[in-house]
């Protein structure tokens, strides 16, 4: 789900497949009868390939009992150790789901929506069925996982609905000493509920142990080469999987592709300007239109944007609900619209509510950037794993001053965004855990052809990350939709969709430079 910029003390962007837009977007998977238990034990070939180490080797020929889920899918936990450095300690169990294939199958795809901290399990429930095309469900079982810390697997947990409520109520003026100081013992206090909610697992959902407990999924459902579709940060993981196991790569998709080597501030820096260019798009799609709330030209429209921002900012807006629009909800409401050109209509509504002062529209919006239902519960753990996954995969810099100037920066980059993608360092500058991950190129030596999608308009993961990506890895091809919004399969056009099913099934590799 494209989640938008999470709240103000999470200032990264969450970047996940557009797929996952949720009720908006999806439309609701048809019943069909359910399929038999079944007991599926991996392969000799797919456990040992590449030299198992052996005290991994029970993970490898684990036994996993598939069980009916309703609507087709079966439903099954698979065991990994918490800790790859010490295998025969603690285990944890990764909840997965499958759609078996309805053709001739060739294998397995495993997917992954992005985030970090989106639920593949919840992305092959709603749209396997509605995403992914006929030709490549009748070939593949679609499987679908919750990565470590993620939903059902291990879960991270720090707020409860109603401290998620309130602490999306709270307002930061962060050019301020006091300020700032109170956002950090905000940010103090959620660490440590995260501690103390969480478990020891809360050290271990780094990227780089997900990608490890891909390789034992790819063995039990019994493929000898992890065929895979990874979206946003699911390129991230994919790419990192093939690095780790260039051999083992079958058929991979990278979507809306991440580039390894860049920091948090570059990535920050990326999603600014990706996200301030897209509102462009959006205000010259909207402007002359019967029904758009700005006027004049595009850049007057952007300034009329921001000035109501502006006054949410300095007067959070109730609504009649009794809860309140921020001025950093405003931009969650703004950024999250920018995901999915059939989330722009949506977005105009709820603005030419608001130029009216109902605030209501853009609550609304906001509340499905954080994946709030209209009881007040949280549907997701996203935001609490988000931080969890980034805080041990980045290094990152909460001195105050380098804060500020890249703060700065930002807003000098993205008047509209800018500001609320500042300030990533206080995110994890009380977390327990150092950081494990660090940026680096990866170029998987020995892997086959893996596809490497980007978007020309996409604004959280920008084109420019996909043809970096294409050019590190020995074996990418770099395939372009000129289009808007984030990620391109399942969302764009035929020529993707035929792009990648002919590369899945067809074992036909698009030409380099490939453009729909």
């Amino acid at each position: 789900m494209p989640a938008g910029i999470v709240r103000r003390r999470h200032r990264l962007l969450l970047a996940t497949a557009a797929a996952t837009v949720g009720a908006l977007l999806l439309s609701a998977c048809t019943t069909t009868a359910p399929a038999p238990d079944t007991t599926v034990k991996s392969s000799a070939e797919a456990s040992t390939i590449g030299q198992v180490p052996p005290d991994l080797n029970d993970y490898y020929a684990q036994a996993v009992t598939w069980t009916s889920c309703n609507g087709g899918f079966q439903c099954a936990e698979v065991e990994v150790p918490m800790d790859y450095e010490k295998p025969k300690g603690t285990s944890i169990k990764l909840s997965v789901i499958r759609l078996p294939a309805s053709g001739k199958r060739l294998g397995a795809m495993l997917i992954n929506p992005g985030g970090p901290g989106a639920s593949g399990v919840d992305m092959a429930k709603n749209g396997a069925k509605s995403y992914f095309s006929d030709k490549l469900r009748s070939a593949y079982d679609i499987v679908g996982f919750d990565p470590r810390g993620v939903q059902r697997s291990e879960p991270v947990k720090c707020l409860d609905d109603a401290q998620m409520d309130a602490s999306r109520q709270e307002s930061f003026d962060m050019d301020t000493d006091a300020g700032l100081q109170k956002a950090e013992a905000a940010t103090k206090t959620e660490t440590d509920l995260c501690v103390k909610n969480t478990g020891p697992v809360l050290a271990h959902v780094d990227t780089v142990s997900s990608a490890r407990d891909m390789d034992i999924l790819r063995a039990v459902v019994g493929d000898a080469k992890l065929n895979y579709m990874g979206f946003s940060y699911g390129t991230k993981l994919g790419a990192t999987y093939a690095g780790l196991f260039p051999g083992r790569v079958g058929k991979f998709s990278l979507d809306g592709a991440l580039d390894p080597t860049l920091t948090i501030d570059q990535i920050s820096m990326g999603q600014a300007v990706g996200f301030e260019n897209a509102l462009r798009a959006w205000a010259a799609a909207c402007l002359g239109t019967k029904d758009c709330p700005v006027s004049g030209t595009v850049d007057t429209a952007l300034a009329q944007i921001r000035d109501l921002n502006d006054v949410y900012t300095k007067t959070p807006q109730q609504t009649p609900s009794r809860r309140v629009v921020t001025g950093e909800e405003f931009t969650n409401a703004l950024a999250y619209t920018m995901y999915s050109t059939d989330l722009w209509a949506p977005l105009a509504g709820a603005l030419k509510l608001a130029f009216e002062g109902d605030a209501s529209g853009m609550l609304a919006l906001a509340d499905f950037s954080a994946d709030r239902d209209s009881d007040g519960k949280y549907q997701s753990n996203t935001a609490a794993a988000f931080t969890a996954i980034n805080c041990l995969d980045y290094a990152m810099n909460s001195n105050t001053a380098h804060m500020r100037e890249d703060a700065a920066a930002l807003e000098k980059a993205s008047p509209t965004f800018g500001k609320l993608l500042a300030y990533s360092g206080l995110s994890c500058k009380f977390w327990p855990f150092p950081a494990t991950g660090k940026p680096t190129e990866i170029s998987a030596a020995g892997a086959g052809p893996i596809l490497v999608i980007g978007t020309t308009g996409d604004p959280a993961t920008p084109y420019q990350w996909a043809q970096s990506l294409a050019k590190q890895l020995d074996s990418g091809v770099l395939v372009t939709w000129k289009g808007e919004g984030h990620t391109a399969y399942g969302r764009s056009n035929a020529c993707i969709t035929k792009t990648v099913d002919d590369y899945f099934v067809n074992d036909t590799v698009p030409a380099a430079g490939t453009t729909c």
